[in-house]
């Protein structure tokens, strides 16, 4: 499935529906959606991202996820009666994050934080070091487990799994995926 240029165009500032359930032990938060997951909504969509991969590869999902054409309904059930959930710090759909401002990952974070506190996962999982940076008045936030939490949720700081992001593989995130999920018990 591919969309045209002016397809994408119209999925600026719309938003995707969070991924969760009763049972949420391990919620996993991206930056804000692109446009092709605008799209699709379905999270971290985009051809090339990491994400789905990164899971399956570190056995927290039985099988493959392909969200590239939308998740399927048994896709999304899979992934909630695992304990698993996805969110963004910034719901409004974006091509690139460097196009967000900085209160709306303010806002957004405080979001965020009545998220976890309404759900209650054990482990919060942010992928994208800056915008937890910024959301949270953490500037020297690093990868792993942070000394702050969200709720009573531990957080943990991944690579961005953006194929545009070369210091991260399929590999290197299921490794940090693992981990977090092992935290979470999930896996």
């Amino acid at each position: 499935m591919g969309f045209s240029k002016e397809e994408l165009q119209a999925q600026y500032g719309r938003t995707v529906p969070d991924l969760v359930g009763p049972g949420c032990r391990l919620l996993f938060v991206g930056i804000n959606p692109g446009l092709w997951t605008a799209a699709t909504q379905t999270h971290f969509a985009y051809p090339g991202n990491r994400f789905y991969p990164a899971l399956h590869r570190a056995d927290i999902t039985p099988r493959p996820i392909d969200p590239a054409a939308g998740m399927s309904d048994d896709d999304r059930i899979m992934f909630i009666d695992l304990g698993l959930g996805i969110t963004n710090i910034v719901r409004r759909a974006t091509a690139r994050a460097d196009e967000l401002a900085k209160e709306e990952f303010v806002d957004g974070g405080a979001r965020l934080t009545g998220f976890v506190e309404e759900w209650g996962p054990k482990v919060v999982a942010i992928a994208g070091l800056g915008a937890y940076r910024t959301a949270f008045g953490r500037p020297n936030a690093k990868k792993g487990m942070q000394d702050d939490r969200i709720g009573n949720a531990e957080v943990w700081l991944t690579g961005n799994p953006s194929g545009l992001n070369a210091h991260e593989t399929v590999d290197t995130l299921a490794e940090q995926f693992r981990t977090i999920a092992e935290r979470a018990g999930v896996v």
